[in-house]
């Protein structure tokens, strides 16, 4: 149907080609046929067609099937269900909001789908741009009735209404909760991912059921956690279906975390703080349910109200920050590595985001987290190393790694300690923790870094040059071209994806950063790395040398430099780097070889060269099916599968 007459195709599908007619009469013949795998292809067919075209025979053809496919909601079950949403919701994208039909056959679909089936159906209905409010009113319905049961099982007493009128009290809903452990865990895990994708986007339902939804979700992680005494007997019988499910726990604390970016009540605030340090506390946690719970207190408290005409954090905040810290302090010492990593996390985006504030300060100094960070630098796992790492550069930064007695000993021990870190450890996760803590320092002027900047670039450069890992190399280069924009006077000013060549240096200040930049030995490390076997490392250098060159354009002439001795002996030893022989070293570079040097490399050949692909000599599929079959060569059985 496509190509020069699509634009004339009749919606009438009598008047189309002859192909395109037997195509749609298999179609047809498969949606009646009462085998589910063809059912299911009919249906993929039908939405990858409207899924692509958008013409005006679409829209004939979907008048021609819409009854076959309504037929499939009068069978129990629906045979097919979940490649009947996707049509559904592929027919919808495209279709015109006066399309009556299309509306009713969805909203029949909501009404025929399980609870569990049809919860992706009103999500994508909740997704539309035009849709009439009836049919997302009932789509939002069926996605807040399980928490409604929930709350109504859960209640004490009969709370105060906040949810779709009707919402609670579906017998189906119920039914599907009580039926069995993994229809409930099933039903309420799709229901709180659901509504979560939903929270933050712009067309959401309005009003939305803010507090209502919180007591939801903190009613469901007292189920899990045995600590809710409900006193009805459909919620007894949830209570026992899911205490102690890590699968719905992990679930509830995502959604309690997306619910932070809304406002509620203080009481329901104030229970949300409270459950959340009950399951940081509780040894009954496991290591993904810590995760999510730290997440979700982040978010919340991230969220907090400021006090106005306060900079610093409001009462209730810092209230519970000194209820959480001692938490912090046990789970850094807990003998699984993923909850200790999970604790260093968070440490680091509180830091990040609290490090000024007072109140925060005066209570990460008065208990022992800092100095139980700086001993899990030493930690068995690599994982706990590299996030120990991170957390005390963040805490460094902001002066918190010190004790009041003698801070300038304690921060220039942690610098000694993350080099040994850097030239010593195993593993590359510590490493290159080590070296991008190192970039950030110098990009924000630590003190401990800014006292003399050469000495520690040139420290960090000798140990990422000698690292295996490429990634270590790469930040290393990030790091020089930091101290290189430093030293020019235009910090962060380089984009090296930017469409305009940056702005040259004046001749007084190139000529001196080149006299540092030797002394640092920067030219080794970024030339070596120009011909680095991992290719980002290359790319990441070529970027380096061609924003310095622009830097450089009015310094010195290329005769004159072009003419020393050292530039040729530099440039055969380049030749020989390139072509893989890289034991001997360039040796200390003068300023005007350093300049001629990058004038006669040629940089721009080479980055386009990095710039292609790596199966750029051998793209056709031929050769792809040869290296499969290379792969698969000692299998002899599947060889004619490979063919």
């Amino acid at each position: 149907m496509r190509g020069p007459a699509e634009g004339r195709r009749s919606p009438q599908a009598c008047d189309w080609p002859a192909c395109a007619q037997k195509i749609v009469g298999h179609i047809e013949d498969s949606l009646c046929s009462t085998a589910i795998p063809q059912v299911t292809q009919a249906l993929s067919v039908l939405t990858t067609a409207f899924g692509h075209c958008h013409g005006l025979w679409t829209q004939g053809l979907w008048v021609r099937l819409s009854p076959l496919v309504a037929r499939l909601l009068e069978k129990d079950p629906v045979p097919a269900s979940h490649s009947l949403v996707d049509l559904l919701l592929s027919v919808a994208r495209s279709a015109p909001s006066s399309d009556r039909g299309l509306w009713e056959t969805l909203a029949q679909t909501l009404s025929h789908l399980s609870p569990t089936q049809a919860g992706p159906l009103a999500l994508g209905i909740l997704k539309l741009q035009d849709c009439p409010q009836a049919l997302r009113t009932q789509a939002f319905g069926i996605l807040l009735q399980p928490l409604a049961c929930v709350l109504e099982a859960a209640a004490q007493a009969p709370g105060p209404p906040g949810l779709l009128e009707g919402a609670a009290g579906d017998s189906m809903t119920v039914d599907t909760l009580l039926s069995s452990k993994s229809a409930c865990v099933g039903l309420l895990c799709c229901a709180l991912a659901h509504l979560g994708l939903l929270q933050p986007l712009p067309q959401r339902p309005s009003p939305w059921p803010q507090a209502p939804l919180l007591g939801a979700a903190v009613t469901i992680l007292r189920l899990c956690s045995g600590s809710a005494a409900p006193t009805s007997d459909v919620g007894g019988r949830l209570c026992a279906i899911l205490v102690g499910c890590g699968r719905v726990q992990r679930a509830a604390l995502d959604f309690l975390g997306a619910l932070s970016q809304g406002t509620g009540p203080q009481e329901l605030v104030t229970q949300v703080f409270s459950v959340l340090l009950e399951y940081l506390v509780s040894p009954e946690s496991s290591s993904m349910v810590l995760k999510k719970a730290f997440q979700a207190t982040l978010r919340w408290l991230l969220s907090s109200p400021k006090t106005p005409g306060c900079c610093d954090l409001d009462p209730h905040t810092q209230l519970f920050l000194t209820e959480l810290l001692p938490v912090l302090q046990k789970r850094l010492c807990s003998p699984c590595w993923e909850v200790r990593d999970s604790g260093l996390e968070f440490l680091t985006q509180m830091t990040r985001h609290w490090g000024g504030q007072a109140g925060f300060r005066q209570a990460l100094l008065a208990s022992e987290v800092p100095e139980l960070t700086k001993q899990l630098l030493r930690d068995p796992e690599s994982y706990v190393r590299a996030s120990a790492v991170t957390a005390t550069g963040q805490l460094s930064s902001w002066g918190l790694c010190a004790s009041p007695e003698c801070p300038g000993a304690q921060q220039e021990s942690l610098l000694v300690e993350l080099l040994h870190i850097l030239s010593t450890d195993s593993e590359g996760f510590p490493r290159r923790a080590v070296m991008q803590v190192f970039t950030e320092w110098l990009r924000d002027g630590h003190a401990d870094v800014a006292e003399d900047a050469e000495r520690f670039v040139a420290g960090v450069l000798q140990a990422a040059s000698r690292d295996l890992d490429w990634e270590v190399r790469a930040q290393g280069l990030e790091l020089a071209l930091v101290f290189l924009e430093q030293l020019l006077g235009q910090r962060g000013s380089h984009c090296p994806y930017a469409v305009a060549l940056p702005e040259t240096a004046p001749p007084g200040v190139l000529a001196q950063a080149l006299q540092v930049l030797c002394r640092v030995q920067l030219f080794e490390f970024a030339f070596r790395a120009l011909f680095d076997c991992d290719r980002p490392v290359a790319q990441k250098s070529c970027d380096l040398l061609l924003f310095l060159r622009a830097k450089a354009a009015p310094c010195g002439s290329p005769q004159e430099a072009g003419d020393s001795p050292n530039v040729a002996s530099v440039e055969a030893t380049l030749q020989r780097w390139q072509a893989g022989e890289q034991g001997q070293p360039l040796g200390y570079l003068e300023p005007g070889a350093v300049v001629a040097l990058l004038r006669s490399v040629d940089l721009e050949g080479l980055r386009d060269t990095l710039a292609e692909s790596s199966d750029h000599v051998e793209k056709s599929p031929q050769s792809l099916l040869q290296d499969m079959l290379a792969a698969v060569g000692v299998l002899g059985e599947n060889e004619a599968d490979c063919y």
